[in-house]
C-alpha cells in the first residue's frame, strides 16, 4: 500500500506558508497599525470613541470570478472584494476599521494568489482600511483546479448617535447618486449567459468600447469612502445611504425609507454609462429588467435635504441629483 502524506492528497503546507509571506509583506504599506498579525486572531484598537457601535459585513464577489479565471486576470476582483464589503459598512456611517479576506481553493497557484492579493491591497489601501486578517484554504477534490471562491468580511465603528439609518427621512429630501464605474459585481449571471448566446467570447474586441470584451467586464467596482468622508468633513447632514447592488435601485433604496416615504427616481438624469445599453441591447433585455440585477449607473446614492444639495454638488464633483422623495406606501418607482 502507497504511503500517504498531506502533500500527496493534495494540500501544500509549503505553498500556503509562502503566500502568507507575501501578505505580511505587501500589507506593511496599508494604512492603520494591526496586532497580532498573522497570530490566530489579529485586530485594532478603537480610538477616540465615547459611545461605539461596531458595524460589520460580509460579502463576495460572485459569478464575476468565473470570467476573472476564464482570462487568467485575477486582481481587478480582489478590489471588487474590497468594494462590496466596504460601500456597504460606509452606508451606515461607520468608519472601516479592518478587512478580513477569505479565499479557498482546490490547489494554491501562488502567483494566481499573489495576483489577487496584490487587488485586496490595493483596494484596502483606495478605502483608507488595513487588511487585518484572512484564510486561505486549499481543498482537492471540492474545487476543481483553477478554480477559487473569495468572500469578504469589513468591521467598522461608529458612535452610536451618528448612526445613519434612514429614519428621519420624509417628503420632500432630495436624492443623489454617485456614478459607478460600470457593472461593479452584481448581474453577471445574466451577463453571461446574453454573451454566450450571442456567440461572444471574452477574448472578442468591442469596438463600442475600444477594448477587449473581458477588460469591459472586469472593470472594477467603484469605491465610495473618500466622498462620504468629504460630505462629513464638509458638515453636510446625510440622511440615507444606498450601496446600488444586487437588486438594483428598487432593491437597495428602498431598504432605508421608513414607512410613508416613496422614492421616485427619473431615469432620465442617470450618466450616461454604454455598457449598460450594450448588454441590453445583446440581450434584448427590457428596461424594467435591466433594473433588477444592474445598478444602471447609479453606483451610490444619498438622501439629503433639500437645503444641502448645493453644497453636496460642489463638494462632489461627480454627484448629480436623480429624484425626490414623497409621501406614498413605502416604494421605490422609476420613472
Amino acid at each position: 500500500m502507497d504511503e500517504w502524506t498531506y502533500e500527496k492528497a493534495g494540500v501544500s503546507i509549503q505553498r500556503a506558508d509562502a503566500f502568507v509571506e507575501y501578505i505580511k509583506d505587501r500589507v506593511r504599506s496599508l494604512p492603520g497599525q494591526v496586532h497580532l498579525f498573522g497570530a490566530f486572531a489579529s485586530g485594532v484598537e478603537l480610538k477616540s470613541y465615547k459611545n461605539p457601535v461596531l458595524m460589520l459585513t460580509a460579502d463576495g464577489v460572485g459569478t464575476k470570478l468565473k470570467i476573472a479565471q476564464k482570462v487568467g486576470v485575477h486582481h481587478t476582483v480582489g478590489i471588487d472584494l474590497v468594494a462590496m464589503n466596504v460601500n456597504d459598512l460606509i452606508t451606515t456611517g461607520a468608519e472601516p476599521l479592518g478587512f478580513l479576506d477569505y479565499i479557498a481553493t482546490g490547489r494554491i497557484d501562488l502567483e494566481v494568489l499573489k495576483r489577487l492579493m496584490d487587488g485586496i491591497v490595493e483596494g484596502c489601501r483606495m478605502a483608507g482600511v488595513p487588511l487585518v486578517g484572512g484564510e486561505t484554504a486549499e481543498m482537492p477534490d471540492f474545487y476543481p483546479d483553477g478554480v477559487y471562491d473569495l468572500a469578504g468580511f469589513c468591521v467598522g465603528a461608529c458612535e452610536k448617535e451618528s448612526l445613519i439609518t434612514g429614519r428621519n427621512i420624509k417628503p420632500g429630501d432630495v436624492i443623489l447618486g454617485l456614478p459607478s464605474s460600470g457593472f461593479h459585481s452584481n448581474g453577471y449571471s445574466l451577463i453571461r449567459k446574453v454573451l454566450e448566446a450571442r456567440g461572444i467570447s471574452y477574448e472578442d474586441y468591442a469596438h463600442e468600447f475600444k477594448k477587449p470584451v473581458w477588460e469591459v467586464l472586469l472593470e472594477p467596482t467603484r469605491i465610495y469612502t473618500e466622498e462620504v468622508k468629504l460630505l462629513k468633513a464638509s458638515g453636510v447632514e446625510i440622511k440615507g445611504m444606498a450601496h446600488i447592488t444586487g437588486g438594483g435601485v428598487p432593491g437597495n433604496l428602498i431598504r432605508i425609507l421608513p414607512e410613508g416615504c416613496r422614492a421616485v427616481v427619473d431615469s432620465s438624469l442617470l450618466p450616461n454609462n454604454p455598457t449598460f445599453t450594450w448588454i441590453a441591447d445583446l440581450g434584448k433585455v427590457r428596461k424594467e429588467e435591466m433594473f433588477k440585477p444592474f445598478n444602471w449607473g447609479f453606483g451610490f446614492m444619498l438622501v439629503l435635504e433639500e437645503g444641502w444639495v448645493s453644497r453636496t454638488l460642489s463638494v462632489l464633483e461627480d454627484a448629480f441629483v436623480c429624484g425626490k422623495v414623497e409621501s406614498g406606501e413605502r416604494d421605490v418607482v422609476i420613472l
